[in-house]
């Protein structure tokens, strides 16, 4: 299989940068043309007025975005590979689906939490959204607990 177009949602997590890591390795390997996206995640606020707390929320998520983006953006350069990148807003699974689908990408590669038990059937995991959703494989990348006796 070789994979043209590679997604990368991330979260400003550490897990999201190591699916970042993966993601740019298996581009350059391909020499896949590659898009990043951090979603400004509008749930939490609907129904809020949208002047005041929501706007200032809105501009602070957006800076976390960027931020996140600038470090995968320089994972990329110092591996050679290109790299596009852009800020959504909205339901994180949905625009990251949608995004994959009018870019075509092959493959999403993506960290995940691991959440588990009450958080995951609270809270759900956008991963796990996204890997049911996709038109496309999804890789998911989660943390692995470094062994203090290794």
């Amino acid at each position: 299989m070789v994979y043209r177009k590679i997604l990368i949602p991330t979260d400003s997590s550490e897990v999201s940068l190591e699916a970042a890591r993966h993601a740019l390795e298996i581009a350059k390997a391909m020499n896949s043309r590659v898009y990043a996206v951090y979603v400004v995640d509008i749930v939490p606020f609907i129904g809020l007025p949208t002047e005041g707390l929501w706007e200032s929320m809105k501009v602070i998520l957006e800076e976390e975005g960027k931020e996140a983006l600038k470090k995968i953006e320089d994972m990329a350069k110092e591996r050679g590979v290109e790299i596009k990148t852009e800020i959504l807003e909205g339901t994180p699974a949905k625009e990251i689906v949608d995004y994959a689908k009018r870019k075509d990408v092959d493959l999403i590669v993506m960290g995940t939490t691991g959440k588990t038990g009450l958080d995951k059937l609270l809270l759900g995991s956008v991963a796990e959204k996204v890997s049911k959703r996709a038109h496309c494989p999804v890789l998911l990348v989660k943390k692995i607990e470094k062994n203090e006796e290794e």
